[in-house]
């Protein structure tokens, strides 16, 4: 394996930073960086649910994720331009969306729905992962700004993801776009800070992998995530979020 970007091990993930408030006008926004891979993520509470929920006492939470021309090498098209959305495109903010919703109690949040939009402004791989533990800050600081509005928080914990891959038969940790565009199994872990499982994507792009590898992904993706939580726990302390909305 040649030298890792950042000089990392295979078992180490980027360098991830959060800036909170990165956006005036949203009800909660963060730049969320790892490594060169950059999204904006903010955050809208509407008093309102979609027609499915209407009458039924519940929230919503939903994404919508998209690459600005100037994030890749080329520039990228606008999917407005081209009149409809691309099925990669679908399916991403379909994770972020179904990420997302299970860091909020749906009963405790109302008829109130939580709107995450996921900007990448620079990719080099990761932009999936990147927007759902960066949409994560986002949502808190989200309910932070409307905290006077409930009760208690409308939070069941915190969510992060990470890519993984296998090359050569070795599992690698947070993939840039280089190691993406070349391993034999490409993943996604999302998980919660409480350990349980959201969504597992894992394709075989070159080499069919084992059940061995496969539970060595696990257990190398939750080490990287237990250190993410950490940084999306210090990033909300630092902004000021008490430290009871950050215990689930």
């Amino acid at each position: 394996m040649s030298q890792r970007s950042f000089g990392r091990d295979a078992r180490t993930a980027r360098p991830l930073d959060f800036q909170c408030d990165f956006t005036q006008n949203a009800d909660g926004s963060v730049l969320v960086s790892t490594g060169n891979t950059k999204v904006i993520c903010t955050a809208f509470l509407e008093d309102k649910v979609p027609g499915f929920l209407k009458n039924q006492g519940v929230g919503w939470v939903t994404a919508e994720y998209g690459m600005l021309p100037g994030a890749t090498h080329q520039r990228t098209l606008r999917e407005a331009a081209k009149g409809k959305q691309q099925g990669r495109t679908v399916e991403i903010q379909r994770l972020i969306g179904r990420s997302l919703r299970a860091c909020v109690n749906c009963q405790d949040l109302g008829e109130r729905t939580i709107v995450i939009d996921c900007d990448v402004i620079q990719a080099d791989g990761g932009t999936r992962t990147a927007a759902i533990t960066g949409g994560c800050v986002a949502l808190y600081l989200c309910l932070w700004k409307h905290r006077k509005k409930f009760f208690s928080p409308p939070l069941a914990g915190r969510v992060a993801a990470v890519s993984l891959g296998i090359l050569d038969g070795q599992v690698l940790v947070d993939l840039d776009y280089e190691e993406d565009s070349t391993v034999d199994v490409d993943m996604n872990l999302v998980k919660t800070e409480s350990g349980r499982f959201i969504e597992i994507q894992g394709t075989a792009e070159n080499r069919p992998f084992s059940q061995e590898q496969m539970m060595q992904v696990l257990e190398q993706g939750g080490a990287a995530l237990d250190t993410v939580f950490e940084k999306q726990k210090q990033a909300l302390l630092n902004y000021g979020v008490e430290p009871a909305w950050l215990t689930r």
